[in-house]
């Protein structure tokens, strides 16, 4: 396509003076002066510079070559191109800079398609520029048949025909195409791993949250089952605690250890917590107030010497509320026997104790303080039932608390086993209490005592014999499940009666009007000299209105009560003198 349109033979001329937005080419008329000769080159040589870009060209003036039918087909100097143009000599300057050939003058670059002259234009009338119909020459050159065969079929008149050079097509490379994928794989890879870890660490805090809040709820539970969470009554909470305690399963029997060498009995209660998995060794002190058949009060030592087992393990029963299942009587042969028969046993001694068949003072110990001291059965026996000058009777009762958890490290926890070891000492035991149940009782206590699932506790009492709300809740409602309740506590006065008057017969009469008086009746034993005057003495100034009836109760004067120091079990002490007479009594 030329740069001038021709709209006719001896017509108006077009020139093109830029591309509006899609590319297509805007003309402009072209003055009559300055409309020379178009001619049409097939090759690119025209009379008039092509510029298949748009931005025009200067017409080269040479000589002419031949035309067919209004074509020129060479001859022609070569036009400037919007990319370069000829020097003088027809080599190409592609910065459109150089000479122009001979007797033309260099066309200027104008980046809007219109050719620069060095002179003046001259002023024409204003076209406003728009598209014209574009058509073909009429006549092709014998230089153009070719290529007007190949071309394909022009569009008939007043429709509109598109080039190839008005459209720009660009291809992207494929290596580009192939980053530009890679990059996205890895830009989408990357947010995917994000996502991921992002997932990762919400599931981390609500996992972290539930097991808090488990926790939480846990201690919680715990504190209210314990009895410990604040904000709650102090009567609920002891109700809770005694009615779980209460709920456990426990099987208890008592050992009475008789000392047949010196005399004396000791008493502990084998606890086997079958619910909690726990084994405990309780030890009773001799001094413990218990209430004999006929209601009157007695300690647990002259119990076990009057009353036997029987009696005092009701009595125990009694005061402890507990339930022992049967009796083991121990006598120290037999505990010596069992030492021996277990292989010896290992216990830390807190003391050193001589041999009590030495002839000489100052002999060898039989048993020295240390810990892990290996004792045989004599050894076991005489740490057991050993008490120093100056010593209470619950420093012995704790070394033998030793020596059985000792013998229960050392029996098997096979309860056949252990049925053959009882039956080899071949002593009668309690009917209660067979072979074969103490053998089974044994080996349990000896599986926990081997796990570390055993201890020793003493019962606390106080200097009367009783027990203490207080001091006895550990023991009493948590190892052994029952209530502490000693003998004629909350209700009657208790008494002890000690006879210095010189009759026997005495103390039963006392007795007997104490008990008909609605007191508590302690025996005191009888004096060692006879006195004159009766006493009735009472310790604590709530007791003197007491301590007056049961001066009257006995018959004797109202000079008689005084305050003083009772004996420790008793509320008020009587001392029978020869003043006292029984038919007085009313």
């Amino acid at each position: 396509m030329n740069d001038r349109y021709d709209a006719g033979h001896g017509g108006d001329q077009y020139e093109i003076v830029g591309y509006d937005e899609y590319g297509r080419p805007v003309y402009q008329q072209v003055p009559a002066q300055q409309a020379p000769q178009q001619t049409y080159d097939g090759y690119g040589q025209q009379g008039y510079g092509y510029d298949p870009y748009g931005t025009g060209g200067q017409q080269q003036t040479g000589p002419a070559g031949p035309s067919y039918g209004g074509y020129d087909t060479g001859g022609q100097a070569p036009a400037p191109s919007s990319y370069g143009a000829y020097d003088s000599r027809g080599a190409y300057d592609p910065y459109g800079s150089g000479v122009s050939a001979p007797g033309t003058t260099a066309a200027s670059y104008d980046p809007y398609g219109q050719t620069a002259t060095s002179g003046q234009q001259p002023r024409v009338a204003e076209q406003t520029p728009h598209i014209p119909q574009q058509i073909g020459p009429v006549d092709a050159g014998p230089a153009e048949a070719g290529l007007a065969q190949a071309e394909p079929d022009r569009p008939e008149a007043g429709e509109r025909e598109y080039h190839t050079e008005q459209f720009a097509f660009v291809e992207e490379p494929s290596d580009d195409s192939e980053d530009v994928i890679d990059w996205l794989k890895f830009t989408e890879n990357r947010t995917e791993r994000r996502e991921e870890a992002r997932r990762r660490a919400r599931s981390r805090v609500i996992a972290l949250v539930v097991v808090l809040a488990l926790v939480a709820v846990g201690g919680v539970g715990y504190l209210w089952y314990a009895g410990k969470l604040p904000g709650l009554s102090s009567s609920g909470t002891k109700t809770g605690t005694a009615t779980a305690a209460g709920a456990q399963k426990r099987d208890v029997i008592v050992v009475h250890l008789h000392n047949t060498a010196k005399g004396g009995t000791s008493t502990a209660l084998l606890v086997d917590n079958t619910t909690t998995k726990q084994g405990t060794t309780v030890l009773l002190p001799n001094s413990l107030a218990l209430t004999a058949d006929d209601g009157t009060t007695t300690t647990l030592a002259k119990s076990v010497k009057d009353d036997g087992s029987s009696g005092t393990q009701d009595q125990l029963d009694t005061v402890l509320g507990t339930n022992i299942e049967g009796t083991w009587r121990l006598d120290t042969p037999y505990l010596q026997n069992l030492v021996d028969l277990v292989g010896n046993i290992d216990v830390d001694t807190n003391a050193d104790v001589p041999d009590p068949d030495a002839k000489k003072k100052g002999a060898e110990p039989l048993v020295h303080q240390g810990k892990d001291q290996t004792l045989s059965g004599r050894m076991a026996v005489a740490y057991a039932t050993y008490r120093a000058s100056g010593e209470t009777q619950n420093a012995q009762l704790e070394r033998f608390g030793q020596v059985l958890q000792g013998v229960l490290r050392k029996i098997s926890t096979d309860p056949q086993a252990a049925t053959i070891t009882v039956q080899t000492l071949a002593q009668i035991l309690d009917p209660s209490l067979t072979d074969k149940d103490l053998g089974t009782f044994l080996a349990k206590l000896a599986d926990l005592a081997k796990g570390g699932d055993y201890r020793t506790a003493l019962l606390p009492v106080r200097s009367d014999g009783t027990l203490s709300a207080q001091t006895s809740d550990s023991v009493v409602k948590d190892i052994l499940g029952g209530t502490a309740k000693s003998p004629g506590e909350g209700s009657a006065v208790r008494v002890s009666v000690q006879n210095a008057s010189g009759t026997k017969d005495d103390t039963q009469k006392a007795r007997v009007a104490l008990l008909n008086g609605g007191f508590t009746f302690l025996d005191g034993g009888t004096a060692s000299g006879v006195q004159a005057r009766s006493k009735v003495v009472y310790t604590d100034a709530a007791d003197k209105q007491n301590a007056t009836e049961v001066a009257q109760t006995l018959g004797l004067p109202a000079g008689s009560v005084t305050k003083g120091t009772a004996t420790s079990n008793a509320d008020v002490s009587v001392v029978l003198g020869q003043d006292f007479k029984p038919s007085s009594i009313s």
